[in-house]
């Protein structure tokens, strides 16, 4: 490993010492090719997908194929620097050593806003699929979010291994739930079986008004939900600081993740597309439950509600073991309080994983107390942080590249191989997705206009009372 010797840039050997000290390297190559895995198969899909599939047609497929391409490119950026140095510190380590320590504030914090209010989101979720049984109807809300919460919170205390053996088996269940409608529904097309009064296959596409029946508009407005869809696959950059033998297993991960978006998403949504007409489709169901119950298939309700429950207790799962990483280099630097970076004796940061399960259970009260559509836009400020997060991958990487052509060091053999123009493509894309935001009006609109007013202060007074003293 080259470090770089640019004053208040890069980190000193010692820190990265620091950073990485007390993790223990106990995640295989099994549990990162299925954290990788399960990092982008969430709710987005296997519920997201049935809403806007309705409103802009197969040609969504197209839109989930382009996201997914600026989603490979940032994890090769990402995977170039993991390379490089792995730490669980991930892009917040490496936005401090080639853009400067103001810069791994920013992203470290705005990862740790981003998995907060995602959290908050899918533990609500989670009480809402549970009480989809009848058995637990009768329980309180706040009862089935607090056993939920309860659960992801031990796996996280216990130890990295008992985390990557939980996002094994909940990516598991994804995986195998994805792989049967396949199977089924390419049989159905070759054996010509109708689905729900609609025969199968291209002329279902013509049956419902072609590749785009309302047009381009609605599906470049949704580029913005297909992007939240795929947050997550940022997370096998955080899990190579615990990983047995990083160098080899990260890259391997990531030149399969493109073919895993090909098949899983791209080819799911088209599959969906081509079973039935695009307007059969609701946001108020799962697309795979319309399609496995218009087939008659029993039960089709309670499986994919499995699944789809299984999906959120990932996504907090992993929210909770990422950003205790994040914040732990922040601890070191002075950038997070000096108690978040303190180690269990399992190797585990506690106190990260402490306060962000106190800021959920915050969130959740706060579901409670506030109007709706407040909650919304405090859950769209989670939008607002993946895009930043992916915004500071690409950025650092574009840092990585300028110290490489200075000769401060030496590129690892893993690489991006459009190097800056790839960091340049995807950064261009994020922007673009953030001003259709905008033009989302009411919930995008006033989403952006409250990051704009609350966010410059909140990071620029957090710096200040953080550093002040230094």
């Amino acid at each position: 490993m080259t470090v770089s010797s640019r004053p208040g840039v890069a980190p000193a050997r010692d820190e990265h010492a620091a950073e990485t000290a007390g993790y223990r390297r106990d995640l295989k190559h099994r549990h990162i090719q299925m954290i990788a895995l399960g990092g982008a198969l969430g709710t987005g899909l296997f519920l997201g997908a049935g809403g806007r599939l309705h409103a802009g047609g197969p040609g969504l497929a197209i839109v989930y194929a382009v996201c997914g391409l600026i989603g490979y490119l940032m994890l090769r950026s990402l995977g170039e620097m993991v390379v490089h140095r792995p730490t669980s510190g991930s892009f917040a380590s490496y936005s401090r050593e080639f853009l400067g320590d103001k810069a791994a504030f920013f992203a470290g914090w705005i990862y740790f806003m981003a998995w907060v209010t995602v959290g908050i989101a899918e533990l609500t979720a989670i009480a809402v699929y549970l009480r989809y049984w009848p058995v637990f109807q009768s329980v309180p809300q706040w009862a089935l979010v607090a056993v939920a919460l309860v659960v992801v919170v031990g796996v996280n205390l216990t130890g990295v291994k008992v985390f990557g053996e939980a996002e094994f088996w909940f990516a598991f269940i994804k995986v195998a739930a994805l792989v049967v409608f396949i199977v089924v529904g390419v049989a159905v097309i070759v054996t010509g079986h109708h689905v729900g009064g609609h025969e199968p296959g291209l002329a279902t596409l013509a049956e419902g008004g072609g590749w785009f029946p309302n047009g381009v508009v609605p599906l470049v407005v949704m580029t913005q939900g297909v992007i939240f869809a795929y947050a997550g696959i940022d997370m096998i950059g955080v899990a190579a600081g615990e990983t047995e033998n990083p160098a080899r297993e990260i890259p391997r991960a990531i030149n399969t993740t493109v073919w895993r978006i090909v098949l899983f998403y791209v080819g799911s949504v088209f599959l969906l597309a081509v079973l039935l007409p695009a307007e059969v489709y609701s946001g108020d169901e799962s697309p795979f439950v319309t399609f496995m119950t218009a087939l008659g298939v029993p039960g089709a309700g309670d499986i994919m509600n499995l699944v789809v429950l299984t999906a959120a207790l990932s996504s907090v799962n992993a929210g909770l073991y990422a950003t205790a990483r994040i914040l732990k280099p922040l601890a070191h630097t002075g950038s997070a309080p000096a108690f978040l970076g303190r180690m269990s004796p399992t190797g585990v940061p506690r106190n990260g994983v402490w306060l962000t399960a106190g800021l959920m259970v915050a969130g959740i009260v706060l579901n409670y107390v506030v109007p709706h559509q407040a909650f919304e836009i405090v859950l769209n400020l989670g939008s607002v942080g993946i895009l930043g997060m992916w915004l500071m991958i690409v950025a650092s990487h574009a840092g990585m590249m300028r110290d490489v052509r200075a000769g401060r060091l030496e590129r690892p053999a893993f690489r991006n191989p459009l190097g800056t123009a790839s960091d340049v493509i995807v950064g261009a894309f994020l922007l673009g997705v953030v001003v259709l935001m905008g033009f989302d009006y009411p919930v995008g609109t006033w989403t952006l206009a409250t990051a704009a007013v609350a966010l410059p202060p909140l990071f620029a007074g957090g710096w200040w009372a953080l550093h002040r003293r230094r």
